[in-house]
């Protein structure tokens, strides 16, 4: 993106000009970006039969330990026979453990068992390798700046769900 212009003072409140063809190279940026945030995670899950949607299952599981299924349901915003299925296949091979609620009966308390959570850290430390690496040669400006662009890109509900996740509310 070769010429990024702030019109008009700084932060939020500036006026940011940006071509269409920048935009369309930011987004094409994010497309790599992914496949590569991705990619060291999937490699160690081929061979267990696993894809993305057991490992954010078993990710959110791991930042909210005891959370229902109804509040991976809203994380994840995927179909309830969707992550039953993923939820089926945790369970049954031992990475996830659900527990009855104490106060709800019908409620569903989801944990990851000690094989759960090592696969939980091998996967978040080959994700975390990476991140660290590019903020490491990006900077602290530059890091900030992302996480500040990924917010602004989230709905307001997933923001609402970020933020409370990060603050051990779900």
């Amino acid at each position: 993106m070769s010429e990024i212009r702030n019109l008009g003072g700084q932060g939020g409140e500036a006026l940011l000009y940006l071509t269409d063809e920048q935009l369309r190279q930011g987004i094409e940026a994010m497309f790599f970006a992914y496949r590569g945030f991705t990619a060291d995670p999937d490699r160690i899950l081929q061979g267990m039969s696993y894809g993305r949607a057991h490992h954010r299952a078993l990710h959110f599981i791991h930042c909210a330990p005891g959370t229902t299924v109804n509040n991976l349901l809203n994380i994840l915003g995927v179909t309830k026979q969707s992550l039953n299925r993923v939820l089926r296949t945790l369970i049954a091979d031992g990475l996830v453990e659900s527990r009855i609620g104490r106060m709800d009966k019908r409620e569903r308390h989801l944990h990851l068992t000690e094989q759960g959570k090592e696969l939980e850290q091998k996967l978040s430390d080959a994700q975390r390798a990476r991140m660290r690496a590019a903020y490491r040669d990006a900077g602290p400006a530059a890091v900030a700046g992302f996480r500040q662009v990924l917010e602004a890109m989230m709905d307001s509900d997933m923001r609402h769900n970020y933020r409370a996740l990060r603050e051990g509310r779900l």
